[in-house]
């Protein structure tokens, strides 16, 4: 198949590319920059957008077969203050307003998109167990995702299969929150976050990208999917096996009092949790090579 990502650059862009490529599909990218990074395979092109319409691009739309859109400002990259919340937002908003636009100009449609989002969609919850059946929440993230998601939902009507991915927590030594989750072990400061009590819904990025390419060439795939583990864990849970596998001690929790002192609103990103179980996409078959968290941190770890 011919691929085009948006968001390619990004840790899960950069994984889903050799994934692709090792699977014998043909990858396009598009990118704010104009310069070709040093790191992207010589046989992947890359296309300058603007991130905000299909300008220099859409028409090669009509040589493609699938389109997989990451495109957003990073959530957790900086305090949030107003102007990055409507970053955050409207990068979103407007990447899939410009996929979107692209497609309804293709004379040759794609077969299927892949739209990104995440499980905040859900809102946060100590008890309950959300699944794709349940509504979103309430919260400004989970505004964020439900807006995300309606970007791209007129291209249905248009005869494209659309799956949408709603990614938990990413674990990747290369990126993302993981190495942020290790960095104190390094120190023999390691320990939870806050209470220690909020649930973690996790994925292997191997498992992730492999659930992606799952969706593009799965044709019964369509609606939302959660990628996340189907074994979600305490954030104490998570703490105590970083040390364990590091062979270091988790003893030193973070007060969650300090983590909004320094962070502001995006503390809740980390004190506050959701446990999600990808029931869909074990419903289609997928099979997980990374379920347990321990022999997951054991491989990435090492």
């Amino acid at each position: 198949m011919r691929v085009l990502i948006t968001g390619g650059t990004g840790n899960i862009g950069r994984r889903l590319i050799d994934v692709l490529l090792n699977h014998g599909h043909q990858v396009l990218i598009l990118s704010r920059k104009s310069l070709k990074p040093a790191w992207l395979p010589t046989q992947v092109g890359l296309l300058r957008w603007d991130g905000q319409t299909a300008r220099g691009w859409g028409e090669q739309v009509n040589q493609i077969d699938a389109i997989i859109n990451l495109a957003g400002a990073g959530i957790a990259d900086e305090r949030w203050s107003d102007a990055r919340k409507r970053l955050i937002l409207e990068s979103r908003v407007q990447a899939g307003q410009a996929v979107v636009e692209a497609i309804c100009a293709a004379q040759a449609k794609p077969a299927v998109l892949v739209q990104a989002s995440g499980i905040n969609y859900y809102g946060t919850s100590q008890t309950k167990t959300f699944t794709e059946a349940d509504g979103p929440g309430d919260d400004y993230l989970a505004d964020v995702c439900v807006r995300w998601e309606a970007s791209t939902s007129p291209v249905e009507a248009l005869g494209v299969r659309r799956a949408i991915i709603r990614s938990g927590v990413v674990l990747d030594p290369a990126g993302g929150a993981l190495p942020k989750l290790v960095m104190p072990f390094n120190f023999f400061a390691g320990g939870w976050l806050g209470s220690g009590q909020q649930w973690m819904s996790w994925i292997h990025w191997q498992d992730a990208v492999a659930a992606i390419r799952f969706l593009i060439e799965n044709e019964a795939a369509s609606g939302p999917f959660n990628l996340v583990t189907p074994e979600p864990v305490h954030n104490k849970a998570m703490a105590k096996t970083i040390g364990q596998v590091m062979g270091r001690p988790a003893l030193a929790p973070a007060p969650g009092f300090a983590l909004k002192l320094v962070f502001g609103e995006m503390a809740t990103v980390v004190l506050e949790g959701q446990r999600v179980l990808p029931e869909r996409l074990r419903q289609l078959g997928f099979e997980f090579t990374w379920p347990q968290l321990e022999p997951a941190l054991q491989d990435l770890l090492k």
